[in-house]
């Protein structure tokens, strides 16, 4: 988790939020923390909303927002 820490936390545009967000999506389970590292790391440019889109668009992003909607 520290590795996708700092790399979040290099982002150019990124910020508070935005990190803890995809630190709460990664540490949900091994697969989605080595996917998020891996993605930043094979684009180097990201911005944080591309890593945001890139999030939403995982087939298990919907697991954590409908579980959202219920709390």
């Amino acid at each position: 988790m520290e590795e996708l820490r700092k790399l979040l936390n290099n982002i150019d545009d990124s910020y508070f939020e935005f990190v803890s967000a995809m630190e709460h999506y990664a540490q949900k389970n091994a697969a989605r923390l080595e996917m998020l590292t891996a993605y930043i790391k094979r684009n180097p440019g990201v911005k944080s909303a591309d890593v945001i889109k890139f999030v939403s668009d995982q087939p298990d992003f919907a697991d954590d927002a409908a579980y959202m909607r219920v709390c």
